[in-house]
Order: C-alpha cells, then structure tokens, then sequence
C-alpha cells in the first residue's frame, strides 16, 4: 500500500480531530439563544441531548433518523413550533407546522407519508383561531400529500402558555437508492441554494410590529418535497440536502463543515436575496445569511450534476431563482469562509446570540 503523502495525512489527521471534539455545557440556566440554532443549541444537543441518549440512529445529527424497516427504508423527525406572531403574512404557525416537518423528512430523501399533531393551548386561547389554524394545516397537508393520522391536546393555565404551540412528528419512507447527509460531502462538491434567503426570519420580525417599516414581504413557507423529487431525479450526485430554517444558510453550512470535515467557500454575492430582506437586515443589524426560511434548502451536489441539479431546481416554481453559491474545500477543515464582493474572505461562524427569537 503507497503510504499517504505527508500533508494529507496531516489533513485527515485534523479532520478526524475535529469530528471528535467534545461538546461542553457550561451554561447554569437556559437562555433564548439555546433555541435559536446556533452555536449554544448545538452546545446543548451535543453536551447534554446526544450525550444522555447517544445511539447509532441518532449520532448523525440530522433533522431526522433513517432506519431499515423490512425491505427498505424509513425516515422519522419531530418538530416543535412557537412561532410569535401565530398568523403572518404568507401563513401562521399551522402551515409552518406541516411544511417544516415535511421539509425535514423531504431533505432525506423520504417521501412523506403521516404526521402527528400535538397542541398546547393556553386558557382563552380564541377557538376562531385554532380554526382558522386547524384549516391552515389541513391545506398545507392536502398540498404536500401527507396525512395527519393522530394527536394529542393539553391546556395550560392563562399567563403559563402563549396561545398555541404546536409539536408534529413525520414518517416518510425511501424509495430511492438514495444515502444523504452531511459525512457524505467530500472536497470539489458544489453547493446549491433553492431560492431567495431570509424572507420568513425578515416577515416575522415585520409582523410584530418592532420596527416602523412596511413591506409586501411574504414568508416562504412552503413544502419541498415535489422540488427535492426533481432534483433527485435530474441528479444522482447529490450527496446531502438541508432547509435553512434557524439561524439561517450560514448555520447549515457550519453544520455540514464540521459534520463532514471540509471547508465551505461561498461566494457570498451568488447567494439571492431580495432587496426588502437586505434592507431590513441592514437596519436590524443583521446578516441575511443567519435570517431564516421556511420554503429553501442548500444542497451539496457532486460537480459534475452540479448544472443538472440547478436547472431541475430552476424547472419548478419552488426554485426559479435558484443558484450555485459556492463549494467545498479540503482546507480549513469545519470553517465556513465568504469571498467577499471587494475580492476578500471572511469567516461566517456559527450563530452566537438570538436576533430573531421564536420565529418557528
């Protein structure tokens, strides 16, 4: 066997390092930033959550666990939402509820099949708006060809809830010879993002009535499962898929840089945002890229099925302003770099604090 060259080895050496680093809790108390997805969320699921339930199925850490069922394969992921303000321009928390737990199952590479609906209301929550909610999901379901088969109702004391929350699990099953997730992203893959960033984490702030500003910006939720078909079939390269929900595409491209031990270089004026997200961000001090959606996914797709993946993206109404914004690296191992429009780099960590609170 031909010994590997030095630097390779020292490469893989770092890599193998950094998939092995210990995740440690010093918080005393629980903060809104554990909920935001960042860096303290990923501090408290890989310190305390993996480590208290650690198993083969869940040590991958991705939005839902692939597991052998007779001849084939099924998918399964639970989501919580506590979204404030409940309604919002372009949907309320019952179709965010149903798109994002489809979104969740879609991006494995599942079809999804059932959901469950779990409800904590609050005393005097309106029964005008669980209806209104209610309906809400029953059309986002009809869309997205799923079914919602069971479920489960408490209610909490005035002043103990906010209203509604809402917690769903999905069930999907792989039909295709498909194995996604992030350890599977190697160096040269292209990175691909479905449309417009920023515009549910933009819409909610908006909603709530903070800011003395008016748009006809709308949230993007939406299910994904028909654009992650398309792009499946156009594209057999594709090796791992993820919706940039909290914390935004900057936290998804962290996630898989650590999970696979690449570098992630963006070319950050490729990346599509509309002007009324790029202004409201100025304002709030924000960078889009941490801004979340509902209705978009960042893929990482061999190169050569680079330019196939895009125009299947392109081909449905869910990806018309798709693009390819970047690729991965062999170097720096687990470090997101954006080549700025002056012709430098930067580094894009992981989300730190909570500028968006509870916008799922």
């Amino acid at each position: 066997m031909t010994p590997r060259p030095q630097r390779e080895q020292q490469t893989l050496d770092r890599i193998e390092a950094y998939r092995r680093r210990k995740a440690t809790l010093r918080d005393e108390r629980i903060t809104m930033a554990h909920g935001a997805g960042g860096k303290a969320t990923q501090t408290l699921v890989e310190a305390l959550f993996l480590e208290a339930f650690r198993n083969p199925l869940l040590e991958p850490l991705e939005d839902q666990a692939v597991f052998p069922v007779n001849a084939g394969r099924m998918a399964v992921t639970t989501d919580s939402f506590v979204v404030s303000p409940l309604f919002f321009p372009g949907g309320d928390i019952g179709d965010l509820a149903v798109n994002g737990t489809v979104n969740d199952l879609a991006v494995s590479g599942a079809r999804p099949l059932y959901l469950t609906a779990g409800f904590i209301l609050e005393e005097g929550f309106p029964t005008t708006d669980l209806r209104q909610i209610t309906q809400s999901m029953a059309r986002a379901a009809q869309a997205a060809g799923v079914h919602i088969v069971t479920g489960d109702t408490k209610v909490v004391q005035k002043g103990k809830g906010d209203g509604c929350f809402i917690n769903t699990t999905g069930i999907g099953v792989i039909e295709r010879p498909v194995d996604l997730g992030a350890s599977h992203v190697c160096p040269g893959d292209a990175i691909l993002v479905s449309g417009p960033i920023g515009d549910h984490g933009v819409t909610i702030m908006l909603a709530r009535g903070e800011l003395d500003l008016v748009s006809d910006l709308a949230s993007d939720t939406a299910p994904l499962n028909g654009l992650v078909d398309a792009v499946l079939d156009a594209a057999p390269g594709v090796r791992c898929m993820r919706d940039a929900t909290r914390g935004g595409v900057v936290t998804v491209l962290n996630e898989i840089a650590a999970s696979a031990g690449v570098a992630v270089v963006v070319d950050e004026s490729a990346v599509p945002v509309r002007d009324e997200v790029r202004g409201a961000c100025e304002i709030l001090g924000i960078d889009p890229l941490y801004a979340a959606c509902e209705g978009r996914l960042v893929a990482f797709v061999a190169a050569e099925d680079a330019q196939a993946a895009l125009q299947a993206m392109r081909s449905h109404a869910l990806g018309r302003e798709a693009a390819i914004v970047g690729s991965a690296r062999p170097d720096p191992p687990g470090m997101v770099l954006l080549k700025t429009q002056f012709g430098g780099s930067r580094i894009a960590d992981m989300l730190v604090g909570d500028p968006l609170p509870r916008i799922c």
